[in-house]
């Protein structure tokens, strides 16, 4: 398929309204809210609900930046190709390879955690057969009609979307008293175990730092809605929503958790904020059940990481910043490369994991550390640029940030306080500086690349 100047191959339009929806509502749920939120928890005791809210209020922020661009050119490439036209074609080329190293480093880590979970109820097959299997089957859905990435996130997020519910309104009885299968009520625990924000400020910035990564995936919906019928219509809806899901599904579930158990408690620890809770509850089948829930939410993350990756590299390829061949498309619209080539990363990540437990995944996974809040920097950055461009121009713009400049400033420079801070941290430095270690490198390959594209084009133009 290509587009109207026959130059550039054109993703197909395959999802369909509710599917586009629900991933915007779900898709932001992943196992690191069921279980990952202990470790929050542990950093900033009940203040961790602060951590939550004020990470909501970034991210939303953020996604409200990214929608006043997408609104202005909805774009497979995303926030990519704002970069590349709003700081230069390096930053373009810089954050989406390191896009795309982050989420082909996701099918992994999900492809063993859903193993692990498939081992444990069939234990006929070894755990490395399994995670294959998740890969491969995956990767098929994906590969053949962007439909099928859309139907199973739709049923994947749906089903996150209702566990999460359920959750709160078991809580909610319970917090009134109403619960009659466990004598617990109240909200005492938010303050009565060594005060409501036992670590002081520090704590809650520290929950930040993990809490961030939580809400990492929510920018998708900017990069699906390019393969939508009217994309502009669908982001500004969804980024409208999307303060009230963050804050239902995250700060609203975890308030609920922290005011029924004592955050000091090694159950949180031992089998994740969520069962543990249900298990104070005394939930019937309460292991079954969160199981459940997380390896869908293993299978839904993984497939947006399957999808993405495939996306943003397809991207980098139409702008020429990646090999021409990864902009194939079947015959549906599908890059069908770029979706086999991130698979076979993600294989590899897996067999690694296996043939060197606790090595080679581990030192690779240590880059990511700080990929997450690298992007929403330049996101915020390219918003700032074009949109101070556009004004120039006199260019309406249909869908604005808030109190531009200064709110986009207050995001900027929270961010960067964030990443001064885990740069700084013991507990977060090796992460931090590996990293940017691997953004410098990409920096560099990306200022390389730009810099003989244009030595080559003043070289064809003198000879023209």
């Amino acid at each position: 398929m290509k587009n109207q100047n026959n130059t550039t191959p054109k993703l197909g339009e395959g999802l369909t309204n509710r599917q586009v929806m629900m991933i915007s509502i779900g898709g932001v749920i992943g196992a690191g809210l069921f279980i990952g939120s202990s470790a929050a928890i542990a950093k900033a005791g009940p203040a961790v609900v602060l951590s939550y809210a004020l990470t909501s209020l970034v991210v939303f922020l953020v996604m409200r930046m990214l929608g006043e661009m997408a609104v202005m050119q909805p774009d497979t490439g995303s926030f990519s190709t704002y970069a590349s036209k709003a700081i230069a074609p390096w930053a373009g080329f810089t954050i989406g390879w390191l896009y795309w190293w982050f989420w082909v480093l996701v099918i992994p880590v999900e492809a063993i955690a859903g193993a692990e979970i498939l081992h444990a109820w069939f234990p006929m097959l070894p755990a490395w057969l399994y995670a294959l299997l998740f890969v491969v089957i995956l990767s098929l859905a994906n590969l053949f009609d962007v439909k099928n990435f859309g139907t199973f996130e739709f049923w994947f997020s749906l089903i996150k979307v209702v566990a999460i519910l359920m959750f709160i309104g078991i809580c909610g009885l319970a917090v009134f008293g109403l619960w009659p299968w466990a004598d617990v009520s109240g909200i005492a625990n938010l303050y009565q175990n060594g005060g409501f924000m036992p670590f002081g400020f520090g704590g809650i910035l520290a929950g930040i730092l993990i809490t961030a990564f939580s809400f990492f995936g929510v920018e998708i919906l900017s990069i699906a809605a390019a393969e939508a019928h009217n994309p502009q219509e669908k982001i500004r809806k969804a980024t409208n929503l999307v303060i009230y899901r963050i804050i239902l599904f995250f700060v609203v579930s975890i308030f609920l958790a922290v005011s029924l158990v004592d955050w000091r408690a090694s159950g949180l620890k031992d089998y994740g904020t969520f069962q543990y809770v249900l298990m104070t509850l005394n939930v019937p089948g309460t292991k079954l059940i969160m199981d459940s829930v997380v390896f869908v939410a293993v299978a839904s993350c993984m497939n947006a990481a399957l999808y993405t990756a495939s996306r943003m590299l397809f991207s980098l390829g139409a702008r020429k910043d990646a090999p021409a061949a990864v902009t194939r498309l079947t015959p549906r619209g599908v890059p069908r490369v770029a979706v086999i080539l991130s698979c076979v990363v993600g294989i590899l990540g897996c067999m690694a994991n296996y043939f060197f437990p606790g090595q080679v995944l581990t030192f690779l996974l240590s880059t990511t550390g700080a990929i997450a809040l690298l992007v929403y920097l330049v996101i915020a950055i390219s918003q700032l640029r074009l949109r101070k461009r556009y004004e120039a121009q006199g260019v309406e713009i249909p869908f604005k940030m808030w109190l531009f400049p200064w709110l986009t400033w207050l995001v900027i420079l929270m961010i960067v306080s964030v990443l001064g801070y885990m740069f700084f941290s013991p507990d977060y430095s090796y992460e931090t500086l590996m990293s940017l270690t691997v953004t410098g490198v990409v920096v560099v390959c990306g200022v390389f690349i730009n810099y003989k594209r244009k030595k080559k084009y003043a070289l064809t133009k003198q000879l023209s």
